[in-house]
């Protein structure tokens, strides 16, 4: 085997050494032979720092994002007056707009933080941008304990989504800093499968803070302070991220020359620091980048409302189609003892598609197209249901939606495992996670636009006779969007 380059100060005699890949700095312009077994040692040591660091985080941000749904139910809506009946009508109606723009709100600030916070985060060094970003994110949170309005709620969510933003992005470039393009979708799906590990360690905890009885506040601010505490815990150890395998402390000199030497063959570069404007500009033009973000697009509208309604959804289950004040089958704790068997198939099947697509060449898109179809037998049993008491089979349907999970950890290895260049990536993830917001916020739109005219008082007799009138979805109040 070649001799390693045994110091990382770098080569001095190349050309524009700054404006390069940071691998540039300890690696020569030729391939170097690697030792199969060392490097296997190697990657071993990267898997086991990265992976629980980003299994630990992505499983907060999902579980922050899912605590509304469990607080709405422990009297959130009734705090802060998310809930409004309407007794001037009969029967009386209730809105729950003020629930729902609560939950448009995260997504928004998301949709403002994510280029910023990502270019950020390339600009500078990734372990002090992304723990200080965690840190604030932590304190955002258990600020919500605090909110005493339906207003300041709205401000403290749209705050929290600008800068949770920062999270996927960063981990979709780390495993593509790291990893060979053949094991990307294996790492990929490690720390997203914290969507379904969370769903039910959140579950778990939120059932015992709901047995909370005593003390000064109300069981959800109990939990916002809890979720805020472990995420500034969390952030005081994102300082220890490396840069890239660069400057990973936690291998030796060597090892760090053998981490990047791998990622030659791929082709897809490690970390340079340097945003270039030619980069952006090849990844605006470049197709696959929006057919993927269309893809995540679609997959998240039915990941939004499982993710910001998932108990609420499920607290519904046992009522009669169009009563309007509906009285609840399944308790609230029930409704979140039932989110584990939808935790469990989005936990495993991430990880099952991640494991084929290390182990058989080019069967990403198959997989993917796969796990689409559970997905679209789960939303029909729901739809076509008839959701008398305890109804198994919405609860059923619900449960294999679940697939969404496989699909979504799917598109994000297609999509970073197919670029190059630092600022490209960057670009890349940060596209994917945009198409996601824009996705969940159409799904908010739609679906109370439907519940608005719900709530109408329609002559059904008028149903039939608007039928063929040429009507557009706006002229049309019989007309239902479909979500």
């Amino acid at each position: 085997m070649e001799k390693l380059p045994a110091s990382t100060t770098g080569y001095p005699d190349r050309e524009d050494h700054h404006e390069k890949d940071a691998a540039a700095a300890i690696v020569p312009d030729h391939a170097l032979d690697l030792d199969r077994a060392t490097e296997r040692r190697v990657l071993r040591k990267i898997d086991r720092f990265l992976i629980p660091v980003m299994w630990m985080g992505y499983g907060l941000v999902y579980y922050d994002k899912a605590i509304l749904g469990s607080a709405a139910l422990f009297g959130m809506t009734q705090d802060l007056s998310l809930r409004v009946v309407d007794s001037t009508t009969t029967p009386p109606t209730v809105s729950t707009d003020r629930l729902s723009w609560a939950t448009s709100m995260f997504y928004f600030g998301m949709l403002c933080g994510l280029y910023p916070l990502t270019f950020l985060l390339q600009r500078f060094v990734m372990g002090n941008v992304l723990g200080g970003v965690v840190i604030l994110w932590g304190l955002v949170a258990m600020l919500t304990a605090a909110v005493t309005s339906w207003q300041g709620l709205f401000a403290q969510r749209f705050f929290l989504g600008f800068v949770e933003s920062i999270m996927p992005t960063a981990f979709m470039c780390i495993i593509s800093n790291y990893y060979t393009q053949e094991e990307q979708a294996l790492r990929q799906s490690w720390w997203f499968s914290a969507t379904g590990g969370w769903t039910i360690i959140g579950g778990a905890l939120n059932y015992g803070f709901a047995q909370i009885s005593g003390g000064t506040l109300r069981s959800w601010q109990y939990i916002y302070l809890l979720a805020g505490a472990v995420t500034v815990l969390y952030g005081c150890l994102c300082f220890l991220i490396p840069n890239s395998a660069v400057s990973a402390w936690f291998l030796t000199e060597e090892e760090r020359v053998i981490a990047v030497e791998r990622l030659r063959k791929g082709q897809t570069g490690v970390r340079c620091q340097i945003l270039k404007t030619s980069q952006l500009r090849e990844a605006v033009m470049d197709i696959k980048i929006w057919l993927v973000s269309f893809m995540m697009a679609a997959a998240y509208t039915v990941n939004g409302a499982v993710s910001g309604f998932g108990p609420l959804i499920v607290s519904t289950f046992g009522t009669k189609h169009r009563v309007t004040i509906p009285t609840n089958s399944y308790t609230p704790l029930h409704s979140i003892l039932l989110q584990f068997p939808l935790g469990f198939i989005v936990f495993v099947f991430i990880l099952l598609t991640g494991y084929l697509s290390s182990r058989i060449p080019n069967i990403r898109l198959a997989l993917l197209i796969a796990c689409c179809l559970p997905v679209i037998a789960g939303c029909a049993m729901i739809w076509r249901s008839t959701w008398y008491r305890r109804a198994p089979t919405p609860v059923a349907g619900y449960t294999i939606i679940g697939f969404f999970g496989p699909v979504v950890s799917l598109i994000i290895s297609i999509g970073m495992a197919n670029v190059a260049g630092a600022t490209k990536k960057s670009f890349t993830a940060a596209a994917i996670f945009v198409a996601y917001c824009v996705a969940l916020l159409l799904y908010l739109l739609l679906a109370r636009e439907n519940k608005r005219r719900d709530s109408l008082a329609l002559d059904e007799a008028g149903r039939d006779t608007h039928a063929f009138k040429d009507l557009t979805d706006k002229e049309n109040p019989y007309f239902r969007y479909v979500l």
